[in-house]
């Protein structure tokens, strides 16, 4: 699968990484999984409810999620993960 972001992740994720640059690693590892194999028992991956229905959300560390979505390239056909957002539990949900 191949990963890509959108634009609110990209802005979430510098001021994450500008507070607390010591999950760079960790956050890497995760994405690096998560492009392998979504579903990884170790992401903790789980389809969200309410208004983010229709994304999923896997754990970085205790309090700190990923949110992403499934698509599929219209050129190419290749499934994506598209990470929507990073950050705590509270800020995410």
């Amino acid at each position: 699968m191949i990963l890509t972001t959108d634009r609110s992740f990209r802005r979430s994720f510098k001021r994450l990484f500008t507070k607390n640059p010591q999950l760079q690693d960790k956050i890497l590892a995760v994405l690096e999984l998560l492009g392998k194999d979504p579903f990884t028992t170790s992401l903790k991956s789980h389809k969200l409810t309410g208004q983010l229905k229709g994304l999923w959300s896997c754990s970085v560390t205790y309090d700190c999620r990923i949110i992403f979505g499934f698509k599929k390239d219209v050129d190419t056909g290749e499934d994506l993960v598209v990470l929507v957002d990073i950050g705590s539990h509270d800020e995410v949900y």
